[in-house]
């Protein structure tokens, strides 16, 4: 019996865990094929060296901004440009003259800026650059507090703890650097949860997969295992059972029993999908419609708890699973690798 209950536990975790996975795998594509990384980036670095734009910061406020404004409105990466750094600056804004100090690791996507990472090392490096280009430290600043930039106050209180020690200084700036991106980066997956959530929903309402049913199959699959353990044995009234469930196969119990051991609980779950797709002996596979059940699924109260928890289950990540299926199957994490 505990083999039964360790069957049904290990069947829902692996669901939720390619489940999981899947989620995962289209939001980052999502984030690749939109740039959503660089975006956020450059939005916040246009905050942060040029000041909001017409008082509005270029960080999405709302939850309809991170699907609408981020992805889709102005883009806030400067132009992609092959050139190395220029011995006189040309930008005119302060993220432009980051820019061209950066433009040495960057490569061309649609035009933009791919850079969605800066090391804040690097970050200092090229606000020093920018420090000789104006002539020192000080210069910089009555710049930067002339214009208005968010900047000038980080780099004041870098000056002043620096007592004038330019090594100290572009410690001090790497240093805030640093702690900005740790808290961008918590920024950016706080935002990410919420695409995350969306994309589970839309998954488990495309799949209309119900947990409490799914698991019902699992035990299921456990019963028809014994049926067919039976008939091997010569059980009549366990064939009889078996060709309940194939009538394609009234008189041929071995078809019978591949037919039904080739549609285990996790197939027939994710082919309750508006389009499914059925592979026979031979031939090509053969799509089907399924709209009109499909639909009659979503609309169905019975379906709703199930589908509840698998919504929830997505929320919590495919690392969470992952941890979870290792152990219960007693999979070993290899010496110096970790889960996350």
């Amino acid at each position: 019996m505990n083999s039964v209950y360790i069957d049904l536990a290990i069947g829902l975790v692996l669901a939720f865990l390619l489940f999981s996975l899947l989620v995962s795998g289209v939001n980052e594509g999502l984030v690749r094929i939109l740039g959503i990384r660089g975006k956020f980036l450059w939005a916040y670095l246009r905050d942060t060296l040029d000041g909001p734009d017409g008082k509005r910061s270029w960080i999405p406020s709302t939850v309809a901004e991170v699907f609408a404004r981020l992805p889709f409105s102005k883009d806030a990466r400067p132009a992609f440009s092959p050139l190395p750094p220029p011995a006189q600056s040309t930008a005119t804004t302060w993220s432009g003259r980051l820019y061209e100090r950066l433009r040495e690791i960057d490569h061309r996507k649609d035009g933009k800026t791919s850079i969605a990472s800066i090391p804040p090392g690097r970050f200092a490096v090229a606000i020093m650059e920018i420090v000789t280009g104006e002539g020192g430290v000080t210069t910089l600043l009555a710049k930067l507090k002339d214009d208005g930039s968010p900047l000038y106050g980080p780099m004041k209180s870098a000056w002043d703890s620096a007592h004038g020690d330019l090594d100290a200084f572009r410690k001090g700036l790497e240093d805030w650097f640093d702690g900005e991106m740790q808290r961008l980066t918590m920024l950016y997956r706080r935002y990410v949860r919420w695409v995350i959530a969306v994309l589970g929903l839309l998954l488990t309402l495309v799949f209309s997969m119900d947990s409490l049913e799914y698991g019902r199959e699992i035990l299921t699959d456990n019963a028809i295992r014994a049926q067919v353990a039976a008939t091997a044995d010569g059980g009549a009234q366990s064939l009889s059972g078996l060709r309940a469930k194939c009538p394609d196969h009234p008189s041929d119990p071995y078809a019978c029993i591949t037919e039904v051991l080739s549609a285990p609980a996790f197939v027939q779950i994710v082919g309750n999908a508006p389009v499914s797709v059925k592979i026979p002996d031979t031939g090509s596979p053969q799509w089907s419609w399924n709209g009109g059940e499909w639909l009659h699924r979503l609309i169905t109260p019975g379906h709703w708890p199930g589908f509840l928890i698998t919504f929830f289950a997505l929320l919590f990540g495919a690392p969470f699973w992952w941890d979870i299926f290792r152990r219960l199957t007693g999979i070993r994490v290899r010496a110096g690798e970790t889960t996350k």
